[in-house]
């Protein structure tokens, strides 16, 4: 199809400079030869409505942009006028100038965006954070690592029964570092893809249907939702969660909105609809409040339900207002966008440290900040703890795995990470 949108023009052009060559023969005679072209070119016309027609189409489908379908609609009347131009033999000086112009300024127009969008992409990050960088056993993989040997390796002979990893997104550094302190060190050799098979990462959400499924040994993620303890009864499988850490809940704005503290309750109404316009918290000149959320069953939208809403009822937000990754809510509030008036929310070490070049301004709640040292302590009030989570029936691995990251080896890799393990053995 991509060829016949191509080839119909050409065939246009070519059409055009047949009667050109036939006008020239029969330019001294009375009959200029034309008149048999007539079916053909009529017949070129219609078709050529039907390939303009279709571009229009396809572009309207498949381009996303606006500015960019406006552009590709305009390139494309531009060479079909000019090939039909061509055709009927219609061309005047003046023609050939305005559509030269014409057809010049949307090729540069098309040019410029594109070249504005290799810059933006060269210059920020991803909207999303790209866990494959932390794969242990890599060259150059940011994983911590402990400063002595560790007190469970397992060997080449356990390969069969290594305990498969999966978990949360902003986590996946934590186990990562477990996998890289205890898998046997011959998973150096192996290639990327076979060392992810071990320590995967699919999200909250999937990853509790796949230790459900029988996919996954040992998790790492928040608490479960609702309908995630449902998936796990009506499997008839019982999951043991097993605190192992604890993290801040945090909400963010664009560096530019003067806010820097809200309360639960103010938090509450931004997002159960109360609270639209900034100008309700005392903030002039931004306006409406952009309040982004997570997609249902992930560890951030749980979290959100669970520790600020409550029993009261979450407002149904906009399509464009959802984002099925933890990067995209931080993307849309960041500097570089220009949503002065945007709100999300994520956890803490994603947000300040995998997230980073993003800058977002994160908010007090409360009145307390959410540091380190506040989660610790338990000032701050949306400090959680986050959880490996087993099978009941788990392997005699994953259990020996899980007793090592909850003792003070394990503790001292969460902590190297950045995160708050619930045992310091540093202290």
């Amino acid at each position: 199809m991509p060829l016949l949108i191509i080839l119909i023009p050409l065939a246009t052009l070519l059409l055009g400079i047949l009667r050109f060559r036939e006008k020239r023969r029969f330019a001294f005679r009375k009959d200029p030869g034309d008149s048999r072209f007539l079916p053909f070119i009529i017949i070129q016309a219609i078709i050529n409505a039907i390939d303009l027609a279709f571009m229009v189409f396809l572009t309207w489908i498949f381009v996303i942009q606006w500015h960019y379908r406006i552009l590709m609609i305009l390139l494309a009347i531009l060479v079909e006028v000019f090939s039909i131009f061509f055709m009927l033999q219609i061309f005047t000086k003046k023609k050939v100038i305005v559509l030269s112009i014409c057809g010049a300024l949307v090729i540069g127009g098309i040019a410029g965006s594109i070249i504005s969008d290799v810059v933006r992409e060269k210059n920020t990050m991803h909207d999303y954070f790209d866990y494959i960088t932390y794969v242990p056993f890599e060259k150059d993989s940011p994983v911590k690592q402990l400063d002595e040997e560790s007190t469970l390796r397992f060997t080449d002979q356990d390969y069969d029964s290594l305990p498969a990893m999966n978990g949360a997104t902003a986590l996946y550094p934590i186990y990562a570092a477990f996998a890289q302190a205890t898998y046997p060190e011959s998973m150096e050799r192996m290639d990327l893809w076979r060392k992810i098979e071990y320590v995967s990462c699919s999200t909250t959400t999937y990853a509790y249907e796949k230790i459900v499924d029988g996919d996954a040994d040992i998790i790492f993620v928040g608490g479960p939702s609702k309908e995630q303890e449902e998936y796990a009864a009506q499997k008839g499988v019982k999951l043991e969660y097993v605190p192992i850490g604890r993290e801040a809940f945090v909400f963010f704005v664009h560096p530019k909105n003067p806010v820097s503290d809200l309360s639960l309750d103010q938090i509450r109404d931004i997002y159960s609809g109360k609270t639209t316009d900034w100008k309700q918290l005392g903030v002039k000149g931004i306006g409406k409040i952009q309040a982004f959320q997570r997609e249902p069953g992930s560890g951030s939208q749980t979290a959100m339900l669970r520790f600020v809403m409550r029993d009261t009822p979450m407002m149904t937000p906009e399509k464009e207002q959802v984002h099925d990754g933890m990067g995209g809510i931080v993307d849309q509030v960041s500097e570089y966008r220009n949503n002065r008036g945007a709100i999300g929310y994520s956890f803490r070490f994603y947000t300040t440290e995998l997230m980073r070049d993003f800058n977002v301004k994160l908010l007090s709640v409360n009145g307390v900040k959410p540091t380190i040292e506040n989660i610790e302590n338990g000032k701050y009030p949306l400090a959680s703890e986050f959880y490996a989570v087993v099978r009941s029936d788990a392997s005699e691995n994953t259990r020996k795995l899980l007793e090592w990251i909850c003792g003070p080896q394990g503790q001292e890799l969460i902590r190297k990470t950045g995160y708050t393990p619930l045992n310091d053995p540093a202290k």
